[in-house]
């Protein structure tokens, strides 16, 4: 084990304990601890520690991608990841794509793949791997393919720095030589949650932000009676990060209205925000520039494309706190049940003063919490193990698109594109932590045969996924309007929402087979994920 560190801004290494700090070092069982207690004014940069393994031919790698929308599968040891910086530049610089991933912090490389937190093999050497330190730094397990192949856990601890007599844990993960073994160890690590399933009409899917009040309260009038909660996603503000200033013009009534409506029918009410973000023509951005993130050298960085481009806030200034915590009392006292929380990987893109991304992420999760107060939060472009205990439901893939694939020069190179194929595989190999950190959500299911290229083979599929794997459903069809056929199927896949039991997923060849319980019984399904559909096993 190895910590990199600075010392009157020299770097330094060590590897035990030395003039400038202490190392506490704990195994027990399957548990790996180290704690660092300084002696004298340090900054941390990462810790090491490596793994003896061999990779295997026919063995599958899981590797957990940095945020909701990193595409994150069982591969075979030996592929190249993508990597935007491989992508032409000015179009990367245009639309930002570089922020939403981990490639301005994190240096790929051919040789060897990567992931964030958690990691599997399966196949003859088997492996599962965990971090428990969360809160404090990113665990990045690579997988080194050259020279001395094995496992490297990387701890990221850059922004931390340490005075003399403070301490800190830089390791904490639990390591298995049995994928079922590890299974076992993380729910036992995090026990069930028991969190609902709830069936939802979300009005992105449909009208993305073309919506007004006319259109909502005709689709909520309409809902069918399985729908549980009713959410309105983006377009309903002037600008993204105006959250206060609702369009009068597409709402003359205000949001209030709809909220009471949705109540009156028995329902969940939802919204949509990203907190962290201000777009391009926002007041936020024109009126408070101070509000935004700045580089080390005070210029403002963009988080991502969307809206013509946007910005992080900044959480290390008090008046963006209250801002926030306006703007959450806002729709609170509107009557909101329901916080769809989108984009908040955008605060650790440049971490807050003193801390790390973990812990910046770990800080900007947990103040969502208390401001959201009692009320269900799903997050969407999150870290997965810093949602734990934060948000009760979380996206594990990226938005699903109303084709089944992206453009061919987005499929080489991005990582969190918009893609029905890639949110379909997160779904099922992101599946075992499902009610362990949080219910997961597989985003929406399409059965509707107007306004998308999926044909029905791939619509039956990803609906059908989304049921067997998802904590949440969420849908932007008029479930009503379906003709009886498709009303048929959308029964089925109802069905397996809420009464299956123990889904289970095992890649043989480029295949998936999938496996659920109902009513006793075990169906079996063999999913083809090249082409979106299920084939006879």
């Amino acid at each position: 084990m190895l910590l990199k560190y600075l010392k009157n801004k020299r770097a330094h290494q060590a590897s035990h304990t030395n003039d400038d700090l202490s190392f506490v070092l704990t195994k027990q069982n399957n548990r790996t601890t180290a704690v660092v207690i300084a002696k004298t004014d340090i900054k941390l940069i990462k810790g090491i520690d490596d793994i003896e393994f061999e990779y295997k031919q026919g063995d599958s790698y899981f590797f957990n991608g940095y945020q909701s929308w990193t595409d994150s599968f069982e591969v075979p040891y030996n592929i190249v990841e993508k990597n935007i910086f491989k992508a032409p530049h000015l179009v990367t610089l245009k639309y930002a794509m570089y922020a939403y991933g981990d490639s301005i912090f994190y240096r790929y490389r051919d040789y060897k793949l990567h992931g964030y937190d958690l990691f599997y093999s399966r196949g003859s050497n088997e492996a599962f791997i965990y971090n428990l330190n969360y809160n404090n730094a990113y665990l990045i397990i690579e997988a080194i393919r050259v020279g001395n192949r094995r496992l490297q856990l990387v701890s990221d601890l850059k922004g931390i720095s340490l005075k003399a007599g403070d301490s800190i844990v830089i390791f904490d993960y639990c390591y298995y030589k049995s994928y079922k073994a590890g299974l076992k160890g993380l729910q036992n690590s995090f026990p069930k949650l028991n969190k609902p399933k709830l069936l939802g009409y979300t009005t992105w899917y449909n009208y993305y932000t073309n919506i007004n009040e006319e259109t909502i309260l005709r689709d909520l009038d309409a809902v069918d009676e399985h729908i549980e909660l009713f959410q309105i996603d983006d377009g309903y503000t002037t600008h993204v990060g105006d959250w206060l200033d609702i369009d009068k013009e597409k709402f003359p009534n205000g949001l209030k209205p709809i909220v009471d409506r949705v109540h009156e029918k028995g329902l969940k009410a939802g919204i949509w925000l990203a907190p962290f973000a201000a777009s391009v023509g926002s007041k936020i951005l024109e009126e408070h520039p101070d509000w935004i993130k700045k580089t080390k050298r005070g210029k403002m960085f963009k988080a991502g494309g969307n809206w013509n481009g946007f910005y992080p806030l900044d959480l290390d200034n008090k008046e963006v706190l209250a801002y926030l915590k306006k703007v959450f009392d806002y729709y609170i006292d509107l009557g909101f049940d329901f916080f769809k929380l989108d984009f908040v990987y955008a605060t650790s893109i440049f971490p807050m003063n003193g801390k790390s991304r973990a812990q910046t992420q770990a800080y900007s999760y947990k103040l969502l919490r208390s401001l959201a107060r009692d009320k269900i939060i799903l997050g969407c472009g999150a870290n997965l193990m810093s949602s734990y205990g934060n948000f009760d439901y979380v996206r594990v893939g990226p938005d699903v698109s109303l084709i089944f694939d992206d453009v061919f020069f987005m499929r080489m190179f991005h990582r969190e594109r918009i893609s029905t194929k890639v949110t379909i595989q997160n779904t099922i190999y992101r599946s075992f932590v499902n009610d362990l950190l949080f219910g997961n959500d597989p985003d929406v299911f399409i059965l509707r045969e107007d306004n998308n290229k999926l044909s029905k083979e791939q619509r039956i599929a990803l609906s059908t996924i989304n049921a067997i794997f998802g904590q949440i459903l969420m849908t932007s069809d008029s479930i009503e309007t379906y003709p009886p056929y498709v009303s048929d199927t959308f029964d089925k896949i109802y069905e397996i929402f809420k009464e299956s039991e123990d889904p289970q997923y095992q890649k043989v060849g480029k295949n998936i087979e999938i496996s659920y319980k109902l009513r006793s019984k075990r169906v079996k399904l063999v999913y083809n994920p090249k082409e979106g559909v299920f084939i006879d096993g």
